[in-house]
């Protein structure tokens, strides 16, 4: 899939880890919303993201702006996440 990177989501405060695609054309912090949404519903409202969640790489700590394009930034095939 040319157009989707598959990454290792780790969410903190759930204590889980997810493996999943994240669209490549989309800017990170709609990402983000999306990612709120989908983990409030797996997790049957355990996971409650708000405006404040950000999404880390797990490994070097360096946070994604909210503004960048998933393509213009560091994020590739088995990048490890932490969404916060």
């Amino acid at each position: 899939m040319k157009n989707k990177v598959l990454v290792e989501l780790y969410v903190p405060s759930i204590d889980e880890i997810y493996n999943l695609y994240l669209p490549v054309n989309r800017k990170i912090g709609n990402i983000i919303v999306l990612l709120n949404k989908s983990l409030f519903e797996l997790t049957n409202g355990i996971f409650v993201g708000n405006d404040s969640t950000l999404l880390y790489n797990r490994m070097t700590g360096e946070r994604y702006s909210i503004n960048a394009l998933l393509r213009e930034t560091n994020i590739r095939n088995g990048s490890s996440l932490v969404l916060l």
